[in-house]
């Protein structure tokens, strides 16, 4: 993980965050001062950031909004204070509200943000100052800290390339904490068609199948928030396995880029989980990434258990093979 270190200094009102990456000072520099880059990593998995604004010069400002898996939006601000290409970067650091105005009852800082280069490429050093040891206190029980280090440790895909990052590693399930997964997989084909994949049912039971032997018997899915949505597959012929299936509401549509929605195995009383997926491409390849809210570790192990992963690879790949192009 690119995080080497996060601390907090409640004499001298800061916190600070380290990190280094395997890219030169001038390729973090652009990541950081390109909206369009700054959104795919901003905000920790989860949240996403969506820049409205950014003026990259001094005197100047950048607005975003981190929008959460139910639809939860949460607002930011910059004012850019200082400019030292390609070194650092200083800017006043607020909450902001619907219209992108700083949040007074909010705590503020600045946020100083430097780039060093080392042997084996480059060092982030963010270091935040606040007004007093309760300001910084109370952005540190917000969650500042585990948010940041998510939000950081998602940078490498962004420096590396999307081909370079996840091609070839199939299907890959990280453990982020008790609650949280990723699991990512990059497609060889356009993000237009693999949206597609996931919300026209009539491509959805083409694919989404899990071992071969397996037919989707129901797909009631329609893409727009509140919907309720119902999936079920059964075994084939002499397929082993019992039939199954889940239901949900869906949350979040944001066409060809983001679905949330919860899950919940039908029949059962086991506890729903939140899905919430996100399509990212870059080169004529689509990088899917599903972050799943457990509700606690016991369920997510049982879970795991199951073989989930090699279900979705066996998916996955027969998406490349049934519905991308030759």
């Amino acid at each position: 993980m690119p995080v080497t270190a996060v601390s907090t200094d409640p004499e001298a009102f800061t916190m600070t965050l380290e990190a280094e990456f395997a890219a030169p000072v001038e390729r973090l520099w652009s990541v950081f001062t390109d909206p369009r880059q700054l959104e795919r990593f901003w905000g920790p998995p989860g949240w996403p950031a969506t820049f409205t604004a950014f003026d990259f010069a001094v005197g100047a400002h950048a607005n975003y909004v981190m929008t959460g898996p139910q639809g939860e939006r949460a607002g930011g601000r910059w004012e850019f204070v200082e400019i030292d290409a390609p070194r650092s970067f200083s800017v006043l650091d607020s909450f902001a509200d619907e219209h992108g105005a700083p949040i007074e009852a909010m705590p503020s800082m600045r946020m100083v943000l430097s780039f060093e280069p080392t042997d084996a490429g480059a060092k982030l050093v963010s270091t935040s100052y606040f007004t007093s040891a309760e300001a910084l206190e109370q952005v540190v029980a917000m969650g500042v800290v585990e948010g940041s280090t998510l939000a950081m440790n998602q940078l490498d895909r962004v420096l590396e390339g999307l081909r370079a990052y996840a091609q070839g590693t199939g299907t890959r399930t990280e453990i982020l904490d008790d609650q949280h997964v990723r699991i990512t997989r990059l497609i060889e084909g356009p993000r237009e068609l693999v949206w597609r994949a996931h919300t026209e049912p009539e491509l959805m039971t083409q694919w989404l199948l899990g071992p071969d032997g397996w037919r989707m018997s129901v797909c009631d899915f329609t893409p727009e928030a509140g919907a309720s949505y119902r999936y079920a597959w059964e075994p084939v012929g002499d397929a082993e396995g019992e039939p199954f299936g889940f239901d949900g509401e869906i949350l979040v549509v944001v066409p060809q880029r983001r679905l949330t929605n919860t899950e919940h195995m039908t029949g059962t009383d086991y506890p729903s989980t939140l899905n919430d997926l996100t399509l990212e491409e870059e080169d004529g390849v689509t990088l899917i990434t599903t972050l799943i809210e457990y509700p606690d570790a016991a369920t997510r192990d049982m879970v795991l258990s199951t073989g989930m992963t090699d279900g979705m690879e066996a998916s996955y790949a027969r998406l490349e093979r049934v519905l991308i192009p030759a």
